[in-house]
């Protein structure tokens, strides 16, 4: 690819592709596997990621919202999709794009189960979520017996899966309580299995849970940042491919005097002489104000320049003293080298928070295998 001439976030799908199969040869054969491309498929597209894993044949998606699933299906998205934090409001329409909720609550259950015998359904597909210790979303152990009455006096839904979410699968000082989690959910999978009369598909590991309890991996897995190139630690980062490069472009270089400021609230004062390159990429456009003062840096010809002054809404101040660049020189925010995870690590954040908020004004650019 040719520098950036202005900011893009370039997705390379030939690494997305090398991220889920290598995550596929950490599950057995028999276990789907489903892709969670839920807010804006972390700041990568969701479209454009659904089209591509749904050619790579994933079995299942998972988004947030309602909305978030019917943009995949005006897409042509015809994968399963499953709605992890559906709204009552939205529960029509919900069953109008043929998408699955996740039912966490009496309350959800007994309402999506009202609005589907108004539609006149029949078995249309649910997920039970069970809290195992998260405390997020989720039934209780004890209400097994309440979802099991509930289902039994309808005949429009019928239990598609039943899952949970552990809490800190990267974390292995928290070992003891994943096991904890794991077997709470394996308990709680048995009486509703036993009730039902039959067994749904059982899911309850995340990205970190599917490389680090294969215990758990069940009928099905979920990843989501693991596809994206973040393994969530040192050793799994080594095996997968972060697929987005954020790059801009130097639009002015200004040289800055002793004792000159630059910024908002003249944040930065040079104690010397220095140079500053103007970049064309701010807060509107995630990359937040944490990051200014010296804390987040960019790459330009190979050498890190740091974030000086405040971040503005549009723009970004780097010193170039000690870099040897022009006007129009290709700015790396981060890539594959700098990762998002690092850039992130400079104002105590993480990759998730960083990548979901690249704005969508940011242009976004496909390499690798076409679809």
């Amino acid at each position: 690819m040719p520098d950036a001439q202005e900011t893009v976030l370039e997705i390379n799908l030939n690494a997305l592709k090398d991220n889920f199969e290598y995550l596929k040869s950490r599950i057995p054969k028999e276990t789907r596997f489903l892709a969670v491309v839920k807010a804006f498929a972390y700041g990568h597209d969701a479209i454009k990621t659904a089209q591509f894993l749904e050619q790579l044949g994933v079995d299942y998606f998972a988004v947030a919202y309602t909305s978030e699933g019917l943009a995949l299906r005006k897409a042509g998205i015809k994968t399963p999709i499953l709605v992890l934090h559906p709204q009552v409001v939205n529960f029509s329409n919900l069953i109008e794009g043929c998408l699955e909720p996740s039912l966490y609550n009496a309350n959800v259950l007994r309402q999506f189960i009202a609005v589907a015998e108004q539609k006149s359904l029949h078995n249309y597909p649910i997920h039970v979520k069970f809290n195992t210790g998260l405390n997020r979303l989720g039934f209780w152990e004890n209400d097994v017996d309440l979802v099991l009455n509930e289902l039994s006096k309808t005949k429009a839904v019928q239990v598609k899966s039943i899952f949970s979410h552990l809490a800190a699968s990267e974390d292995l000082d928290e070992k003891s309580f994943s096991e904890q989690q794991i077997a709470s959910f394996k308990k709680t999978a048995n009486a509703m299995i036993e009730g039902l009369g039959f067994k749904p598909i059982l899911h309850m590991c995340n990205t970190s849970g599917l490389l680090n309890f294969p215990q758990a991996h069940f009928d099905m897995v979920r990843s989501g940042i693991g596809l994206f190139g973040f393994g969530n630690s040192k050793k799994e980062n080594k095996n997968l491919k972060p697929i987005a490069s954020l790059k801009s472009v130097i639009s002015q270089i200004h040289q800055i005097e002793n004792g000159e400021s630059v910024g908002y609230n003249r944040a930065y004062s040079a104690k010397g002489f220095t140079q500053t390159a103007t970049i064309p990429i701010g807060h509107a456009d995630g990359i937040g104000r944490q990051y200014g003062n010296g804390k987040g840096f960019v790459t330009i010809g190979g050498k890190k320049a740091p974030i000086i002054g405040n971040v503005c809404m549009d723009m970004i101040m780097v010193d170039i003293t000690d870099v040897a660049c022009k006007e129009g020189d290709e700015v790396i925010i981060f890539d594959r080298d700098n990762t998002a995870e690092n850039f992130a690590g400079t104002a105590n954040t993480i990759s998730y928070e960083l990548l979901t908020a690249i704005s969508p004004r940011v242009k976004r650019i496909y390499i690798g295998d076409s679809f």
